[in-house]
């Protein structure tokens, strides 16, 4: 840092440092909102908020019309030997694997991992080149089933499952809409993985 010396030039010297300082600290900003506004306005952005609002939408609504016309474990037909509705609560992941006892320390655990990969998408998504539509579609249905059924954990510690596909005495394990979200999700970007040129 320099040295004022004595005479007249010292404080002009420290005020043009302090001017430098908060030009550089206004640039900063500017730089960082331009960016934000960057991505915020990209097709990018606007795909992920809308593909994330819908699935948020459908599948918290779903879940609330469900938990106020549905017993807990009742039954009602929707297409005759295959699919059911019904009302399931799970404290496991996805389509009821690892359910178990509700505890404070299952919950912070499926908290994290879904904060964390949630982040993972998010930054998965900001590396993809513009052009990859199907990729960025795919990433934003995970979040968005990811988020709705992180709600559930927050709200209640576990997550409402209605859906109940089978076939005679063979049940695939109850799920709901943000779990049909991240399986098409992950589907799409397998997909592109195994049978798009890089």
């Amino acid at each position: 840092m320099p040295i004022a010396r004595p005479g007249k030039k010292g404080p002009t010297i420290f005020l043009r440092q302090g001017e430098e300082q908060v030009n550089r600290g206004m640039r900063l900003r500017t730089d960082l909102r331009n960016h934000l506004g960057g991505i915020l306005s990209s097709p990018r952005f606007k795909l992920f908020l809308g593909t994330t609002a819908g699935v948020l939408f459908l599948d918290q609504a779903s879940k609330a019309v469900v938990s106020s016309t549905l017993k807990m474990h009742e039954i009602k037909p929707l297409v005759k030997g295959l699919i059911n509705l019904t009302r399931l609560h799970n404290t496991g992941v996805a389509f009821g694997l690892l359910s178990g006892e509700v505890s404070t320390l299952r919950t912070l655990l499926f908290l994290s991992a879904s904060l964390l990969a949630m982040g993972i998408v998010i930054w998965m998504l900001l590396r993809l080149p513009p052009d990859r539509k199907v990729e960025q579609l795919a990433l934003s249905l995970i979040f968005g089933g990811a988020l709705g059924n992180l709600l559930d954990r927050v709200r209640l510690g576990e997550v409402v499952d209605f859906i109940d596909i089978y076939y005679r005495n063979y049940h695939w394990p109850a799920f709901n809409v943000a779990d049909s979200a991240i399986s098409v999700g992950v589907t799409l970007l397998i997909w592109r993985l195994a049978f798009t040129e890089q």
